[in-house]
């Protein structure tokens, strides 16, 4: 895999988080403020579940696909962050994504990610949330795979050093440009 571009060029940046308490600020808080500073301007804000992020590269492939699917006008969605999120669950449907993805009560650990001129460390802040270096990046393991839909079958089929390039794959995989599959109506055949 190619290098990473240094920390300080990069216009997306993550940064590790937690919760104060068992679930505090409750869920319904964090949805709140993330809504709020998504208010604030255009660039992207997420929220996302620790245990759901197989790291930096996981981060940077989906808003690159983000933004390559933008660029050619296929957004799906009227929120770039909300189609982010598609694309870090590898889903095309959000409320599929957002089981995969999002934060949730259970959610203890915490990825604030943001896009320039946004820092996610203040913003971690801004959530009520504490800094935890030890939330991301954090090591690609069984079960963040299953969480993202990534079978044994799938395990089975490359090393655990080429786990991360599963996660990759079902970023690209995801095609947003296409039309969502229309249900059939009474009337067709």
């Amino acid at each position: 895999m190619p290098p990473l571009p240094p920390p300080e060029e990069r216009t997306l940046r993550a940064v590790g988080a937690r919760r104060r308490g068992a679930s505090l600020p409750a869920t319904s808080e964090l949805v709140r403020s993330l809504r709020e500073v998504a208010q604030e301007g255009p660039g992207l804000v997420a929220l996302l579940d620790a245990e759901a992020v197989a790291g930096e590269r996981h981060l940077l492939s989906a808003w690159a696909h983000l933004g390559r699917s933008r660029a050619r006008g296929g957004a799906r969605l009227r929120d770039p962050s909300a189609e982010f999120v598609l694309y870090v669950a590898g889903d095309d449907q959000l409320p599929r994504a957002l089981a995969k993805v999002g934060v949730t009560d259970r959610s203890q650990q915490l990825v604030v990610v943001a896009e320039r001129p946004r820092d996610p460390a203040e913003l971690v802040g801004r959530f009520g949330l504490e800094p935890d270096g030890t939330a991301y990046p954090r090591p690609v393991d069984e079960r963040l795979l299953a969480r993202l839909g990534i079978t044994p079958d799938d395990l089975a089929s490359v090393p655990p050093s080429a786990w991360e390039g599963l996660v990759l794959e079902r970023v690209a995989l995801l095609d947003l440009d296409a039309p969502p599959p229309r249900a059939p109506t009474a009337n067709s055949s």
